[in-house]
């Protein structure tokens, strides 16, 4: 089977490179209401890709936002049933002249594959369709029975599938959840990912005079917004990068020996990582490493942040709006709607004269960890060692992917987090690419998981 999956996969190669292309050109960002049909278009194009690999029961599900994608084979008699879930949805492309090549028109150099969505979601996700199509190609069937979600909304944290995933439990039975949306730690090191952090973000407006002020007529006598933005901001965190919001940290959980032990035994190169970055020092709370920071502990980062003139030259006001944005990453046992409310209290406490502030929630997401030892995730690490000859490491991911929470809480089977993506590939960022190296060797990865499985699981 091998032989034969990877005789198919060669032979197609420009083809599906080709589809993926395509799939890339499609702007669905879904957090932009102007792109609103670009995001259905992708939804569309998924449906009719879903279609043309054998697919039945193919159906866009509306919601109060961007639809839900489903699709099922279910052929495979007393043989387990795994639920692949993706996200047709890309992140905005901004700062767009940071950009090489432009984010909708896809190119490869240097055997990667630049655009936005390459490596999030849609490259990877991707993947799963090309290995289910060799298979059916090759042999006629599946090994397993396999159901298809797709959404739409993750990268505006899934507001509307926990409320689908909930009324259509029957609908997305399965054995287990197969996710490929999270990374390795190195080229030529897959891992598999066992944990992810949860997501709580807010957006603060301060405002203050009735207008933009003349700098001369009023500086030093009336509050700058901006500057009041700044001082609540800095707020927020102390010189050695420790939270200073009250009752944050009550909920984290110290650091086992055990896992100090296994994140040492990773021998993880923060002088590599500082020189990819192209960065003298890393930064973060202090009395972790870097693996722990984005990993196991919790953060509080701006996103962003705006107010005044922004135009060539200077222009002397006072302005009397400024923004920023700020998302914390979660760990177990910290709750969204918890870590939000406490949000909500440490800038009410430290609203600077002046001004009035606005707290606005957006972003939610709950922290996930699982056992490792669970067989279907040893069996995925079988698979990624089969193909890549290299022992698999398991990691947690610094990343929120809020539907995995939902969807341990609801469905409450093993999910396995397969992905495929390199930390240096500017997912969320300009120049997001994905390496075909991975792409190749995943689909062969995935293709043999599939086929394994059924040794993993009686029915």
């Amino acid at each position: 089977m091998h032989n034969d999956i990877h005789n198919y996969l060669t032979k197609y190669r420009d083809q599906h490179l080709n589809e993926l292309t395509e799939w890339l050109s499609i702007p669905s960002v879904s957090s932009l209401s102007e792109h609103k049909e670009d995001t259905l278009r992708g939804a569309e194009w998924i449906a009719d890709s879903l279609k043309k690999i054998g697919m039945e029961n193919i159906k866009l599900h509306p919601t109060k936002g961007h639809p839900v994608v489903y699709a099922d084979w279910i052929h495979a008699e007393n043989k387990p049933t795994v639920l692949i879930y993706g996200h047709y949805d890309v992140q905005p492309v901004d700062p767009l002249h940071l950009w090489e090549t432009a984010p909708f028109e896809p190119t490869i150099r240097d055997n990667k594959i630049f655009a936005r969505g390459a490596t999030d979601d849609k490259g990877q996700f991707f993947m799963h369709l090309k290995a289910i199509e060799a298979l059916m190609n090759i042999h006629g069937e599946l090994p397993v029975n396999v159901k298809f979600l797709i959404e739409g909304e993750e990268e505006i944290g899934s507001v509307n599938l926990p409320a689908f995933v909930e009324e259509n439990q029957e609908l997305l039975a399965s054995d287990v959840i197969l996710i490929s949306d999270t990374g390795m730690q190195e080229k030529g090191r897959p891992a598999i990912c066992y944990g992810l952090r949860g997501l709580a973000g807010v957006q603060i407006d301060v405002k203050g005079a009735k207008g933009d002020l003349h700098s001369g007529l009023y500086g030093g006598g009336v509050q700058n917004a901006l500057h009041a933005l700044v001082q609540l901001l800095e707020s927020f965190r102390d010189d050695n990068g420790v939270i200073q919001v009250k009752r944050f940290y009550d909920k984290v959980e110290a650091l086992s020996d055990e896992e100090k032990a296994a994140y040492n035994a990773l021998n993880f190169s923060e002088d590599g990582l500082k020189e990819e970055l192209t960065v003298e020092e890393l930064v973060g709370e202090e009395g972790y490493t870097y693996i722990e920071r984005t990993w196991v502990r919790p953060t509080l980062e701006i996103n962003g942040m705006w107010g005044g003139f922004q135009g060539e030259g200077i222009k002397t006001v006072l302005p009397n709006e400024a923004h920023a944005k700020i998302t914390c990453r979660l760990v177990p046992n910290q709750d969204p709607d918890e870590i939000v409310e406490l949000l909500t209290k440490h800038v009410n406490a430290h609203t600077p004269p002046g001004v009035t502030v606005t707290v606005t929630p957006f972003d939610k997401g709950a922290p996930y960890v699982t056992p490792y030892s669970h067989p279907a995730i040893q069996a995925a690490g079988r698979s990624y060692e089969k193909v890549y000859g290299v022992p698999t490491q398991f990691i947690r991911g610094g990343g929120s992917i809020p539907i995995v929470a939902t969807f341990d809480q609801i469905l409450q089977k093993p999910i396995v987090l397969m992905g495929f993506g390199l930390p240096g590939e500017n997912f969320h960022a300009p120049n997001e690419h994905f390496h075909l190296e991975n792409f190749d060797q995943g689909l062969r990865v995935i293709a043999n998981y599939l086929s394994e499985l059924p040794q993993t699981f009686s029915k």
